[in-house]
């Protein structure tokens, strides 16, 4: 009985473990869906953000406690202060939420590329907060959304991390 490609129809030798044509695994069938075609692009994408998202936070972070803490050691007590004294710890702050929102943008697209289950609700979560970044978190929200959640796309996903 001959064995054949489930992938690209290639009849393949008995014991072979991989197609020789086009690489797919013997027995296993082709995943062909949509969320399939874009979770590598977009697992990317998110490393990408997430990687700029923790260069602004380093960097606000750095301006809140070298900058702004040294300025105001640096003012004279009988001069008023330039600089209010509540800057410093707010944007500590924000700086914390915006390397933690940079933490779960590049675990959710290393779990993507990996194909985890878990990992299209923490790429979901962090879609809905960089709503508000425009224009690039923004466009890359809108786009996380469509793959994840359009047509079925939890399905499809599932599917995907279970393969």
């Amino acid at each position: 009985m001959a064995i054949f490609c489930n992938a690209c129809g290639k009849e393949l030798p008995p014991g072979q473990q991989f197609c020789g044509a086009c690489g797919q695994p013997v027995g296993v069938a082709p995943v062909h869906n949509r969320v399939a075609r874009h979770v590598q692009m977009l697992g990317i994408l998110w490393l990408i953000y997430g990687s700029l998202e923790l260069i602004g936070g380093v960097a606000l972070l750095f301006v809140s406690h070298v900058i702004f803490g040294h300025i105001v050691r640096l003012a004279n007590p009988n001069q008023p202060n330039p600089i209010p004294s509540f800057l410093g710890p707010l944007l500590s702050t924000i700086a914390v939420f915006v390397l933690a929102k940079a933490a779960a943008c590049l675990a959710g697209g290393v779990g993507l590329l990996q194909r985890a289950s878990w990992a299209r609700v923490v790429v979901l979560v962090a879609a809905f907060v960089s709503l508000i970044n425009v224009p690039l978190g923004t466009a890359l929200a809108i786009y996380t959304l469509w793959v994840l959640l359009a047509d079925n796309g939890q399905h499809q996903y599932e599917a995907l991390a279970r393969a």
